[in-house]
């Protein structure tokens, strides 16, 4: 029987991470698809801005450090014997197993759910289906769920004259990400473009046949489907996934609501058995409570955590923070930490302040615009969220917010912060966006608050 010390049962961002480090070790990833793919692009190929090949990323990112690449499904896992059992009928011994196996798209049982045309998004053969659609002369789809994702596909779907209905049952658009008062931008985006937007509701029915012929909202409204010569429509949830852990239910590896329980070490309830990434159930790094973290950008850094100490280092991973950022219409959106409503839903009684600058010096052509919301907790006045919408891209700037909030840096550290300025990368030297909304919550600690 074949044998290796760790093996590792996915070969996403996760599993690459581990090969990376781990490869001079004797280290298997196992992967059942033909090639890994850069799943955030996908979007981007619907659109026909970058190719179906330019999101394959190369088996040389498994085995130029040495690792093994196994293209297989682990069909059974036997804890007690430490044995993968695949679907091709062979068999592998491990000394560490790591479980890196994702997450898949949820679709609500609603009924018409297993009607042809309706589908999740977030594998290579959902893309393929909905490219498949697109160019056989789709002409109407409905996306439920405006988050990010949900938000990416309905523009690319725009993008090829596809006319979108977009559905949430939240009061506004990238409800996870920003708050209502910081998307109305984005929303007139979203209806400039000629996309129809239904908030508040849901969906409770998809009519047809054997094809999606059209959706039901909670409100009594339908939505028709039909295009030309009655050729169907398309409907997409992507408004969340669950985690992938068939091979471990009904085992001895201890799961919750939202994935296969680790502690800070990555480590389950089993001696040598190990979870990172999607399929992992984990806790904010901010509140302690279980949140949802199903983004690379947690995968990765609890991989890394696993790798080092692989090799021997004391490592602990802190939580999720959940930085993340998006593109609508002209509009680069962040986010990172808790929502203004998130934190009052956690119990925090908040301060929040706002600034507003230019993307250059107002002076310089080409000055684009640039706003933030930045939360604090109002009894301890540390950091605990922030949201930039500008016409710039954003993400340098939410990773420095992240870094305090993951520091505990407090509104006062912000207020504080020393920050450079240069005509075209920068508002004018008398203010910054960051301090500029720290020192509008500290007019504010500044005023005495009416007792309750």
């Amino acid at each position: 029987m074949n044998r290796h010390d760790i093996m590792v049962i996915g070969g996403g961002p996760a599993g690459i991470t581990l090969a990376k480090m781990l490869g001079k070790m004797d280290i298997a990833i196992i992967r059942p698809e033909k090639a890994s793919m850069i799943y955030c692009a996908m979007p981007y190929v619907i659109e026909g801005l970058i190719t179906h090949e330019d999101t394959l990323k190369s088996d040389g990112l498994v085995t130029d450090n040495g690792a093994v690449l196994i293209r297989d499904a682990v069909e059974h896992i036997d804890f007690d014997e430490k044995i993968l059992r695949m679907t091709s009928g062979d068999a592998y011994e491990y000394g560490k197993l790591v479980i890196a196996s994702g997450a898949v798209p949820f679709t609500p049982p609603v009924p018409g759910h297993e009607l042809i045309g309706v589908m999740g998004f977030k594998t290579e053969n959902d893309m393929n289906a909905i490219i498949r659609m697109v160019d056989d002369g789709l002409t109407r789809a409905v996306i439920v769920g405006a988050g990010a994702i949900g938000i990416e596909l309905a523009q690319a779907l725009k993008d090829r004259d596809v006319d979108v209905h977009l559905v949430d049952m939240a009061n506004s658009i990238l409800p996870n990400l920003i708050d209502e008062n910081m998307s109305e931008q984005a929303y007139r985006e979203l209806e400039e473009s000629g996309m129809n937007i239904h908030l508040k509701v849901k969906v409770t029915e998809i009519r047809g046949d054997r094809e999606a012929e059209g959706v039901i909202l909670d409100t009594g409204e339908v939505i028709d489907l039909t295009g030309p010569e009655g050729k169907s429509g398309l409907v997409v949830f992507a408004a969340g996934t669950r985690p992938e852990i068939s091979l471990v239910e009904n085992s001895p590896v201890q799961v919750g609501r939202d994935g296969i329980i680790v502690n800070d070490r990555m480590e389950t309830n089993l001696p040598d058995v190990y979870a990172v990434g999607d399929c992992v159930q984990f806790h904010s790094g901010i509140t302690g409570e279980t949140t949802s973290g199903k983004l690379a950008t947690n995968a990765v850094p609890m991989a890394k955590i696993l790798g080092f100490i692989f090799l021997g280092q004391d490592r602990h991973y802190p939580g999720f923070y959940n930085g993340a950022a998006t593109k609508v219409g002209h509009l680069f959106i962040g986010g990172t930490g808790l929502t203004e409503s998130a934190a009052v839903k956690a119990g925090y009684e908040v301060f929040t302040g706002y600034s507003a600058v230019t993307t250059k010096f107002p002076i310089i052509p080409g000055a684009k615009k640039k706003q933030m919301k930045l939360v604090v907790d109002r009894a301890t006045h540390r950091v605990l969220g922030a949201q930039i919408v500008s016409e710039e891209p954003v993400i340098g700037c939410i990773d420095l917010i992240t870094f305090a909030i993951q520091n505990e840096s407090t509104v006062e550290d912000l207020s504080g912060l020393s920050y450079a300025s240069q005509p075209h990368q920068s508002f004018y030297p008398a203010a910054n966006l960051i301090v500029l909304a720290a020192e509008d919550i500290r007019k504010k600690i500044s005023v005495p608050q009416p007792v309750a």
